[in-house]
This record gives C-alpha cells, sequence and structure tokens, in this order.
C-alpha cells in the first residue's frame, strides 16, 4: 500500500524525494531527542536508504505525512526491527514538534496497524517507546496495544507494547 489518508493526514511510501523533509525532521533536537538522538544529513541519507530497502524486501515500510494542504508533518510505518535477538514488526511514528500535543500520533497509529494486521495479516505488531516517553506510550496505549515488557534497545531502556490480530 503506497498510499492512504486518514481525516487530517496524507501518507506516502516513503522515496527519494523526502530526503531533505526527513533531514529537517532529524536534525530538530527536541524531535530526536526520542529516536536515540540528532541525526546528521548523512546519517538520514543511509536511513532513508535502508527503509527505501525495507519496501522492497518485505512490500511494507514508511510512509512520509502531510497535511490536507501538502505541507510536511512526520512520518509512520511498520518495519521489521530486531528487539531482544527477535525480529519483530514494529510500528512507528515521528511528527514535527508543531504537531505534538494535537492528536495527530493517535490519528495516524491506528492505519499503520490496522494495515499490518488486516491487509498484510501479521500476527502481531510491537511499538517500541523509551521509558521515559509517556505520550507515546499514551498513543499506543489508547490504540490497544498492552504492555508486554522492559527493555533495553541500543542502550536505552524501552518499554516494549503489543497488539495481536
Amino acid at each position: 500500500m503506497d498510499f492512504f489518508s486518514t481525516k487530517r493526514l496524507t501518507a506516502e511510501k516513503l522515496g527519494e524525494d523526502h530526503l531533505a523533509d526527513l533531514v529537517a525532521l532529524h536534525l530538530n533536537a527536541e524531535v530526536s531527542r526520542d529516536l536515540g538522538g540528532v541525526r546528521s544529513a548523512e546519517a538520514t541519507k543511509a536511513y532513508l536508504a535502508v527503509n527505501m530497502a525495507h519496501w522492497d524486501q518485505h512490500g511494507f515500510g514508511l510512509w512520509v505525512l502531510r497535511t490536507k494542504d501538502g505541507a510536511f508533518a512526520g512520518r509512520a510505518g511498520i518495519r521489521h526491527i530486531l528487539v531482544d535477538g527477535v525480529d519483530e514488526i514494529e510500528i512507528a511514528y515521528t511528527f514535527k514538534h508543531e504537531f505534538w500535543g494535537k492528536g495527530f500520533a493517535s490519528e495516524i497509529a491506528t492505519a499503520p496497524t490496522d494495515i499490518g494486521l488486516s491487509q498484510l495479516e501479521l500476527p502481531s505488531l510491537i511499538g517500541l517507546v523509551f521509558v521515559g516517553n509517556g505520550a507515546s506510550r499514551r498513543v499506543l496505549e489508547k490504540s490497544n496495544y498492552i504492555i508486554e515488557k522492559n527493555t533495553t534497545h541500543h542502550g536505552e531502556d524501552v518499554v516494549i507494547y503489543r497488539i495481536r490480530r
């Protein structure tokens, strides 16, 4: 599914033409705080290549999010991730700071979850959240994800939430 929309957002499959928007997003210290830190333009270029390859390999991945008037809002999607030595499929979402606290994350969390569980018939999805990121934890809880465990991922304390088909 290359494209979908929600009430206030449109989503399109991640592509090379999204690099500038992603670089700006990843250079924002406040946004990147919950992503493991600021990423350089070169690191974001590598990130983009990895995530485009994910689409090629698995047929799903990250989408770029835009408001209905076309403004870049962030990114979201579902992708494979290795957690505690297990290949999991994670729901991921990140928004520009100006979109925080306005319900966009809760709005977007539903669509990739439905795509993963209903259309792709995946058995489950996880949400991986830094322990202190209460806003993202609430988004997952409102989206019917259940807390499963605490663990460490890339040296950070995280909480794993899961939803099953």
